[in-house]
Parts: C-alpha cells; sequence; structure tokens
C-alpha cells in the first residue's frame, strides 16, 4: 500500500522561487530518462525535440479569483475555486473556499466593495466548501472581477498577489478564463521560443483545463487511494484531437506540458491511447501503477511534497526515478514549484534530438 510518507521530501526553503527567472524560457530544465539526468534549459528544447514531434499546452486563463468581501461589518476573504456547473466560461454559480466560513450561512448576501455580490445557496461538509450564487450578468461579473479581484498566487509565495503576477502568472496560451491557478509549466515558454520550435519542426496545440483550487488542497489521507481527486473542467476540439492522433501514427511524440494536460489528455483516451473530443469535468487520480496511454513524455514544474502532482509524475517515470531527479535538483541548486524551474520527462530511454 502506498502512503503519504512514499511521497515526501524536504526542501530548502531558499529553493522556493518567489518570482519568475526572466526572460522565462531561461529556466532550467532537468532532462530525465530511466537512466540518465542531464542539466539543460528551456530554450534547448528544440535541440531535444525531433521534427514531427507535438507540444501541448493548456491554453486556460487565470482570473483574478481572491477576493475580499464582507457580511455584514465582518470581513470574509473567499477564493474561488469551480464554477457550477462546468462550462468553457463560467460565471455565475461557484463553489468557493472561505476565510471565516463561519459566516456564510445560507442565504447570506456577501457584498464585495459595492461592485459583486453574491448570495450563499450551499455548503460541500465534505470539502468544507461554500456555493455563492452572483448576482450579476455575465459581463458585469467579469467586469467586476477585474477590477476588485487579485491573482490568486499559491499560498507559499507567503505574500499577496500584486501587479507584476498579473502578467508573471499567466501563460502565453492564456485565451479561455476559469482558472484559479496557472498552468505553471507553460509559464516558461516565449514567443521567441515557440518561433524556434516552429522553425525546427516541432508542432503545438492546445486543450483546455481549468485549473481549480484544489490543486493546492493537501492530501489528508495516509493512505492515498482513499483521496477524493477534485474536479476540473477540461476541453479537447476536434481539430486538436485529430492533430494528436495524426502525430502518433506519424511516428511523431506527444508531450504534455503540464500536469494539467496529462490529465486532460489521460481523461480523453482510449485503451489504445486514441484520443476523442471531449467537455466534461474530470477527476482522474493518476498514481505509481498506472499506464499512460496518451503522452510519450512531459514537461513540468517541481511538485510540493505528498502532493497529487508528484503522485502523478511518480506514475510516469517510477517513484524511485522521481526521488533520484528530485534529490539532484535540490543537490544542484534547481528553482523550485510554480516560478521555478521543470523537467522534461521520458519514460523511455530517448535518443537525442
Amino acid at each position: 500500500m502506498l502512503t503519504l510518507a512514499d511521497f515526501d521530501y524536504t526542501l530548502p526553503p531558499t529553493l522556493i522561487a518567489k518570482r519568475p527567472i526572466t526572460p522565462r524560457d531561461h529556466a532550467r530544465l532537468l532532462v530525465t530518462t530511466p537512466t540518465t539526468l542531464d542539466d539543460r534549459h528551456i530554450y534547448d528544447l528544440p535541440q531535444l525535440l525531433r521534427p514531427g514531434d507535438l507540444l501541448v499546452f493548456n491554453d486556460t486563463k487565470v482570473i483574478p479569483a481572491r477576493l475580499i468581501g464582507t457580511v455584514g461589518a465582518a470581513r470574509v476573504e473567499i477564493l474561488l475555486h469551480r464554477a457550477m456547473p462546468r462550462t468553457a466560461e463560467p460565471y455565475n454559480i461557484w463553489e468557493v473556499m472561505a476565510r471565516p466560513g463561519k459566516k456564510l450561512k445560507m442565504g447570506v448576501v456577501v457584498d464585495f466593495s459595492g461592485i459583486l455580490s453574491a448570495t450563499v445557496t450551499g455548503k460541500d461538509e465534505t470539502h468544507g466548501t461554500y456555493f455563492l450564487r452572483f448576482d450579476q450578468g455575465a459581463q458585469e461579473f467579469w467586469d467586476g472581477l477585474q477590477k476588485i479581484g487579485s491573482m490568486p498566487i499559491p499560498p507559499y509565495f507567503e505574500r499577496g498577489g500584486d501587479a507584476q503576477d498579473v502578467t508573471d502568472y499567466q501563460s502565453q496560451f492564456a485565451k479561455h478564463a476559469g482558472a484559479v491557478a496557472a498552468p505553471t509549466a507553460s509559464l516558461h515558454f516565449t514567443p521567441e521560443l515557440l518561433a524556434r520550435l516552429a522553425a525546427a519542426g516541432i508542432n503545438t496545440t492546445t486543450i483546455t483545463l481549468h485549473v481549480g483550487a484544489g490543486t493546492f488542497m493537501p492530501v489528508r489521507v495516509d493512505n492515498i487511494t482513499e483521496h477524493v481527486m477534485h474536479q476540473e473542467w477540461c476541453q479537447i476540439s476536434p481539430q486538436a484531437a485529430d492533430l494528436i492522433n495524426r502525430t502518433r501514427q506519424r511516428g511523431g511524440r506527444v508531450i504534455a506540458v503540464g500536469t494539467t494536460v496529462a490529465r486532460t489528455l489521460e481523461t480523453a483516451a482510449d485503451a489504445a491511447g486514441h484520443i476523442a473530443p471531449i467537455a466534461q469535468d474530470t477527476q482522474i487520480f493518476i498514481t505509481p501503477g498506472y499506464q499512460f496511454r496518451a503522452i510519450d513524455g512531459m514537461v513540468t514544474n517541481f511538485h510540493l511534497p505528498q502532493s497529487t502532482l508528484l503522485m502523478m509524475v511518480s506514475a510516469l517515470m517510477g517513484m524511485e526515478r522521481i526521488k533520484t531527479a528530485y534529490a539532484h535538483a535540490i543537490t544542484a541548486q534547481y528553482r523550485f514549484y510554480s516560478y521555478g524551474d521543470a523537467m522534461l520527462l521520458w519514460p523511455k530511454n530517448q535518443p537525442p534530438g
């Protein structure tokens, strides 16, 4: 039985990146195969991939999901978690995290600076989250959110989001608003790097997965099989599905840029790895023993101890290999987490280029 302790490691606090490196594609890249570790940089990707390979990005857009509201004279902090029902462009009813939650009684109205207001319509007792129905229409809601919301940067930054995070915590591909956390692997890519990848014959496409605040939620059970994975809404267009399938038919490799892309593709893949267009919630929980069907490699950041994301990359590479790679990264002073460096994971040994 795998336990939470199997996915623990000790990270010196000085290795937690509080700001991204500039330019973004100068982040370091630990190329990891079953037998080798190679210290490179993100800007080396055109030489590390082959013509005909396909990079798949997440084009979700992070919204300013952290709000300060009032219930009467009491202050309450709200973090939008996921929209209900799930759609490509959500806006009306949201599952939220609240602090202090005791203020959010059924039917209570929360005021947000006189610009937005929402009524408490329910509570999820299992997860300790609440449901708010915003009183504004779609455009008024989005306009108001831009005025009074702040970027939901991770708690380990130990600071509030600021003007720099508005651009730093958003990828080049951000298009469909709805995420409350960034798909951080894609933060490393710049227009210049994308142009070099295209010139090298490396293709790109996008899917959408609206990353929820559940990405920050700790696993609270020792037996990881008892963990209930958070739901996230995802979509793969017919055009993207066709390109992914044709890439593999032609012998190209499909590389997921981030765990969110991997979750989406694995949700859509059949037993043979064929990708179908989808628009749905996913609750897939990938842990060691899972057999990947849809991807040949992954670009991903370094993940928190005991996190579901660390479990996923351990499933791709094997637990011992990930432990070895993380130990190397710590010794070599890689930068960790959302604004940190990255890995290129090849579960099978690959010829160079």
